[in-house]
């Protein structure tokens, strides 16, 4: 234990999202006696991690699973008593589609994201003309690029080793369904770095795909996400809230406690609740909000970390979960979703059968799909109603998919400036911002913002903070 520890120190939490509960519990967990107080302005804890049953159906509003590629998300499950809870996707139908002028077309076997493990699999695919299918098969020639190149947008990066074709038919949709970004802004370094060490190593993309299917023992015979990887949890994400609550103890966590103001003095920080006379002292602080509300309530600390912090830039999406009868499906559906190139001009920017995708996602006589709609491209739709974006995603399940009628459910999710878009240039920002943070000292700003939108990420980047913060001696 440090000294740190022994000394009694208190630590404040301003944000209940999966990162601050994650910080919270790595408190108390590894420093019992530690006083740890978290702040959350609403009523609800989850942050942008919620799940709802209504009518037989279970409706995730943002995140529905978590990928296992790294043991984090999975290792804090078996931590808060939920690992035997733990789903895959199902084993059928394994793949997913992308929309080609008005038409659902199978992403070819083994594609993912932004390379192919078979090139057989590309040719026999109507997906992509001859000479789009003749460039994406130069891929192994290309030759590397120069290590101290400039940094490369996601876009640049998919062009020059896959053809412009390529970029716009597979890679653009794949990439916006998980960011909703702009890939011509995005950074492959920070959002896809291992398809850089892939060219580092192999030299190609093809070749290393290839060789991580070998290493792993895999097939390769899904297509679009690694969706062999995806876990969820039986009664949804949102369950994972539960348990990390119901894990602290009884005062650590305080709802409708909205943070709107932050002062230092002495080395110790001062949190005002707003509405109340009260001030919460503490001698370390961690925020856990958006990058753009740590700014706000930093700015009258230091007005330049707030900068930094706002130089991150947010996106917005509404989530449609729509819930039909098996009978309004004009056939079956085969595969986990859909997405849609910018290219095709449509609303929507992608689709998730989530009942096909997950068992007891909806009544066995009944599916339930999750619409995207918005984005970096389309921020505009969001001015539109509820009742207008639910309009929007029948018509396009509609003629994309062959759903009719009336949906049994309809919910529409909206995340207004919640998802972090990380453009070229991100790394360096936020190695910035760790640096400054660094030297102001019993501080940390953690969440989705800066290294990774996933839960896992999230929850190790939160534990690696209290770890630190625990470490430094009180002053």
């Amino acid at each position: 234990m440090s000294e740190a520890v022994e000394n009694g120190i208190s630590i404040a939490i301003v944000g209940g999202g999966i990162s601050g509960l994650a910080a919270a519990l790595r408190v108390h967990a590894s420093a019992p006696t530690v006083d740890v107080k978290l702040f959350e302005a609403s009523d609800q804890l989850g942050g942008l991690l919620r799940t709802e049953r209504r009518d037989g159906f279970l409706i995730e509003r943002s995140a529905d699973s978590f990928i296992t590629d790294t043991r984090w998300g999975v290792d804090f499950c078996r931590k808060v008593g939920l690992e035997s809870q733990l789903i895959n996707t199902r084993e059928t139908d394994r793949r997913a589609f992308v929309v080609r002028r008005g038409r659902l077309v199978p992403i070819p076997v083994g594609f993912q994201i932004m390379a192919p493990t078979s090139l057989w699999s590309i040719w026999s695919s109507p997906l992509l003309s001859v000479r789009g299918k003749l460039r994406l098969c130069g891929e192994p020639w290309i030759p590397r690029r120069a290590s101290d190149a400039p940094e490369e947008s996601l876009e640049e990066f998919a062009t020059r080793r896959l053809g412009r074709e390529v970029f716009e038919r597979l890679v653009q949709p794949l990439v916006s369904g998980i960011y909703a970004a702009n890939p011509q802004q995005l950074s492959v370094a920070a959002t896809m770095p291992r398809f850089i060490e892939m060219e580092r190593r192999h030299g190609s993309l093809v070749r290393g795909l290839r060789a991580t299917q070998a290493e792993k023992d895999g097939d390769g015979q899904e297509s679009g996400a690694r969706y062999g990887m995806f876990v969820s949890l039986r009664d949804g994400i949102g369950s994972l809230i539960d348990a990390v609550r119901e894990r602290l103890p009884t005062g650590v966590v305080r709802e409708n406690c909205r943070i709107d103001k932050l002062s230092r003095r002495n080395g110790r920080w001062s949190l005002s609740i707003e509405g109340k006379e009260e001030a919460h002292p503490c001698d370390r602080l961690i925020l856990a909000t958006s990058s753009r509300v740590a700014a706000g309530l930093l700015r009258d600390c230091d007005e330049r970390l707030a900068e930094k912090l706002q130089r991150i830039r947010l996106g917005s999406c509404a989530v449609v979960c729509l819930g039909y009868q098996r009978d309004q499906m004009k056939e079956s559906l085969h595969g986990f979703g859909f997405v849609v190139p910018s290219i095709e001009n449509r609303p929507l920017l992608a689709a998730s059968y989530a009942s096909e995708k997950f068992a007891g996602r909806a009544p066995d006589d009944a599916v339930l799909v999750r619409a995207f709609i918005g984005g970096a491209d389309r921020e505009d739709l969001m001015d539109l109603d509820d009742r207008e974006l639910s309009a929007i995603a029948q018509d396009e399940l509609r003629d994309l998919a062959g759903f009719s009628g009336t949906p049994l459910l309809s919910d529409v999710s909206r995340w207004t400036n919640a998802m972090p878009q990380y453009h070229v240039g991100h790394l360096s920002l936020v190695e910035e911002i760790e640096n400054h943070i660094a030297q102001l000292g019993h501080l940390a700003v953690i969440g989705n913002a800066f290294h990774g939108v996933g839960i896992p990420a999230c929850i190790h980047h939160a534990e690696l903070a209290v770890d630190r913060l625990l470490s430094r001696q009180k002053t």
